[in-house]
């Protein structure tokens, strides 16, 4: 190796080094400042079923978004995983019908969540009569969401080798037993990483849930309003008189999501351990 290489080969390491340390810097930076102003903003009451203003109740969006999310995932995810099933199984090689489904994936994947909020909010709040509700905005989330799980589905389906299926055509299974017997067992790491992202996404959502779920913070049945725990957060903000509660907030949020990470990881991997 030449004196140049060697040097080109140390600056690489180097910003390599360098932007790792950054990132975990940021990271340890935002964890730290949500929880060193949250923690001390717990108190209580602030997780009593029925929400005042005088104890700003988190537990009535905690419940909403739970509910939200299994409502969304109910849907989206037979639908995202059927549909992976068919563009990748099913469908003929070169099909222009799998070029404008990928297309339209891609492309919904792209769009901004306040217009999937537009349109929950014409369609389903307005036209099929739900009203703001949490139903509203779970059949929002699901539409933002299913082309997600639908690409990484079909990416987890591709990535397993053609001579599993061969093999098992060979020993004389059907289609339909080599699909669920053979292909899906081993792309379910793929698919669950992707169920985990979409989960995220509703975690984190905002603007779409605010145009059809409404910002209601009292515990409500699904067919009622009810905001999420990220739209209860961002109106404690915007109000601008309980930033800390907010910090509180966010730090709750940020412990069901590393609760939901951590349980999602660890069925990947029972399940990864039992296909191997």
């Amino acid at each position: 190796m030449t004196k140049k290489q060697k040097v080109f080969s140390i600056t690489i390491k180097s910003l390599i080094y360098l932007f790792t340390i950054f990132a975990f810097g940021v990271l340890v930076w935002i964890l730290g400042t949500v929880a060193f102003r949250g923690i001390p903003q717990l108190k209580p009451e602030m997780f009593s079923i029925n929400n005042t203003t005088q104890n700003l109740s988190m537990l009535p969006s905690i419940i909403h978004t739970i509910v939200i999310i299994l409502i969304s995932l109910a849907i989206a995810v037979p639908v995202g995983v059927f549909t992976a099933i068919y563009l990748v199984e099913y469908a003929p090689k070169g099909s222009k019908f799998v070029k404008v489904v990928r297309m339209a994936t891609e492309t919904l994947q792209g769009i901004p969540s306040i217009v999937f909020g537009l349109f929950g909010y014409l369609f389903f709040v307005r036209a099929l009569g739900f009203g703001y509700s949490q139903i509203a905005g779970a059949l929002t989330l699901t539409i933002m969401i299913l082309p997600l799980i639908i690409r990484s589905t079909e990416e987890a389906l591709i990535a397993v080798p053609v001579s599993l299926r061969m093999g098992s055509f060979a020993l004389g299974a059907r289609k339909l037993r080599t699909i669920f017997q053979v292909v899906l067992p081993p792309a379910m790491n793929g698919i669950i990483s992707g169920i985990i992202l979409a989960i995220g996404r509703i975690f984190g959502e905002t603007a779409a849930l605010q145009f059809t779920a409404g910002t209601f913070a009292k515990l409500a049945s699904p067919l009622n309003q009810g905001s999420t725990l990220a739209v209860f957060m961002y109106n404690l903000t915007a109000e601008g008189r309980h930033t800390q509660e907010a910090y509180a907030s966010a730090l709750v949020l940020l412990i069901i999501a590393i609760i939901i990470n951590a349980m999602s990881t660890k069925l990947a991997n029972l399940i990864g351990g039992k296909n191997e």
